[in-house]
């Protein structure tokens, strides 16, 4: 384990805002875009390694597994965003895409860093979610080092989950032991150690990848259709319907009167109106399809 935090990527100091402090507004701005411009070049050098961890997270989807991001901190907040933001958009289960931060709920809202610290912090979260060998655990940590996040991936480990580590310090990589390790390089931040700024965006990017990538393997994605959504809200109950009227061509009224009748579900909404089945008959031949909406239309 690296002493020395100062030989971290994450913790150099950038020569391109030595001086930002001296510097106009507009001046500032300028060298923030364009130290945020590389973090896409360095997780698209990660799309193997990214590739290798989405698999593992639908293999663990077809066993019926779960997903838990572990953080602490900014890391910790984005893995607990991307995981609430599932059911809404995919029409999940809560329990299958999982956010664990170091600290709990109240360190989503306030800073907590001491919570960090703690190995058995992270081992007891995992064993209190009674992570196994059908699911993933993904640590998060910008420098590699998080105790907490080691910690949890320790106890995953041993209770037989598949593990993948997400790190923008290239110098952590010997430290961590993980089935599979992220590890996109977007340099010294702009200001000296505050990973919020580029390892926090390239982490949101990673995250993103792996449940979108994995979700449209799942069935929930039609063409580029969040056909799975939940219709909880006067937006989504509207996207329900462009959804509905983009695939069948049916006016609004039409398609809101099919939700209705699919009970608010476009994919049977969909499904019902192209193969004229019944609801019931939708729901049987979704089932019979692994709830695929473009392997249950090609059912003759």
């Amino acid at each position: 384990m690296i002493k020395d935090r100062s030989r971290l990527t994450t913790e150099k100091r950038n020569l391109a805002s030595a001086d930002i402090d001296a510097r106009s507004l507009l001046e500032i701005i300028d060298i923030i875009n364009a130290q945020d411009r590389k973090v896409s070049a360095a997780v698209a050098r990660e799309r193997k390694a990214v590739a290798a961890a989405a698999e593992m997270i639908v293999q663990a989807f077809r066993r019926g597994g779960r997903l838990f991001y572990v953080g602490a901190g900014t890391s910790g907040r984005l893995g607990v965003l991307d995981a609430s933001e599932c059911p809404p958009t995919y029409g999940t289960r809560p329990s299958m895409v999982q956010g664990i931060i170091a600290g709990g709920r109240r360190a989503l809202v306030q800073s907590m860093e001491g919570a960090e610290d703690r190995a058995a912090g992270g081992s007891a979260a995992i064993r209190s979610k009674r992570a196994g060998p059908r699911d993933v655990v993904v640590g998060i940590a910008a420098s590699g080092l998080t105790p907490f996040v080691h910690g949890a991936l320790t106890a995953a480990r041993k209770g037989g989950a598949k593990t993948v580590f997400l790190t923008c310090a290239p110098e952590a990589r010997k430290s961590i032991a993980a089935d599979v390790i992220i590890n996109p390089v977007v340099g010294p931040e702009v200001v000296t150690g505050s990973t919020r700024m580029k390892a926090g965006t390239a982490t949101k990017l990673v995250l993103n990848t792996l449940t979108t990538a994995a979700m449209i393997r799942m069935g929930k994605v039609y063409g580029n259709l969040m056909v799975d959504l939940r219709a909880t809200s006067e937006k989504l109950r509207d996207r329900a319907e462009r959804i509905v009227m983009t695939v069948t061509g049916l006016s609004r009224p039409a398609a809101r009167n099919l939700l209705k009748c699919a009970g608010g579900a476009a994919k049977l909404a969909i499904l019902m109106h192209v193969r004229k089945l019944t609801l019931r008959q939708a729901q049987k031949q979704l089932r019979r399809c692994d709830g695929s909406l473009r392997a249950a239309m090609a059912v003759r």
